[in-house]
């Protein structure tokens, strides 16, 4: 049987990969998802998403039930899910390193 989530994460709907952060997590805390611990590398804001499991690279990141963008890169379970590593599927995305170019682009 597996363990349920920490409890300073939320699961928005039974469909969701990721779970959503309900307390600021410090780096260095430990973090269960279902049976794994993991510890937290950087401090992660309420608000934020954490992987509800592994995540392939391509594979849809679902949350409220819904696709909200596809991963870039393998996600583990517990890894912070965000622009780094995700790309919305409806809104552009932009990495640190595009900004200076979109800025550029838009004042052309």
């Amino acid at each position: 049987m597996t363990a349920p989530a920490d409890p300073r994460l939320l699961r928005l709907h039974p469909a969701d990969n990721v779970l959503t952060i309900i307390a600021t997590l410090e780096a260095g805390a430990h973090l269960r998802i279902g049976d794994t611990t993991v510890v937290v590398p950087a401090r992660l804001a309420l608000g934020h998403k954490v992987a509800g499991r592994a995540i392939a690279a391509g594979e849809k990141i679902v949350k409220y039930g819904a696709p909200i963008g596809s991963a870039t890169c393998a996600i583990g379970a517990g890894e912070h899910v965000h622009t780094h590593n995700l790309r919305s599927d409806y809104l552009p995305t932009f990495l640190r390193e595009d900004q200076a170019r979109y800025f550029a682009q838009q004042h052309a």
